[in-house]
């Protein structure tokens, strides 16, 4: 037991979880100013810096959080619960920072409305993420328990959201765009895009089991 003695009882996980949390927000808000700026290349040059920015700060939160998991032994929910969280919250940082390499590798020309609803959804998605993400502390209490499950029914409905938005996307492209680059460049983009709030649901999820199990 003089092993287990030496390790931590409790890391600081729920710092982390909200550090990361604030990691996608920021993503999530820089994507948005690339969209809003992208006709102007140093803006452009600019905003693709910071989602990079934040999504290696998300990647470095992610990384000292698996390796707290192996060094700690208390933890203050289930580590498979951590490592499902943490790794599912680098993901939504993963599919912004995919989302503005891939407008940057396939050049493309015209930001669309769809890009820009499914953008505005997503920060939305994001920002609730992070509400729900900081409440994670405080399940215990019967308060945050149930603003935490509202705020990932909130999640949901944007997620609903998006992929009414995608729907719109896709039959519009396919019936107008005569271009065939153009129409698989944005095809790829709106994909993206609706995956982004596709694993804000995912992180929701995983979210409500936290609260079942542990409130």
């Amino acid at each position: 037991m003089l092993f287990a003695k030496l390790l931590p009882r409790e890391g600081n996980f729920f710092a982390m979880f909200n550090q990361h949390a604030e990691r996608i927000v920021e993503a999530a808000k820089a994507f948005s100013n690339l969209v809003d700026h992208y006709n102007d290349p140093d803006s452009r040059a600019k905003y693709n810096q910071e989602v990079d920015n934040a999504e290696h700060a998300a990647d470095r939160v992610t990384s000292e959080c698996n390796k707290a998991i192996h060094t700690t032994f208390i933890t203050p929910i289930d580590r498979e619960q951590i490592h499902a969280l943490i790794n599912t919250m680098d993901d939504v940082a993963d599919l912004i920072q995919d989302s503005a390499e891939t407008m940057a590798l396939y050049d493309i020309s015209t930001m669309t409305d769809e890009i820009k609803r499914l953008t505005d959804i997503n920060i939305k998605c994001c920002e609730r993420l992070r509400d729900a993400v900081n409440l994670l502390e405080h399940i215990a209490e019967p308060a945050s328990a149930e603003a935490a499950l509202k705020t990932c029914d909130e999640i949901d409905k944007l997620e609903s959201d998006a992929d009414r938005v995608m729907r719109t996307a896709m039959s519009r492209l396919f019936r107008e765009e005569i271009d065939t680059r153009e129409l698989i460049k944005r095809k790829a983009i709106y994909e993206l895009l609706e995956k982004i709030s596709d694993k804000c649901e995912d992180v929701a999820n995983v979210i409500e089991g936290i609260i079942l199990e542990n409130s």
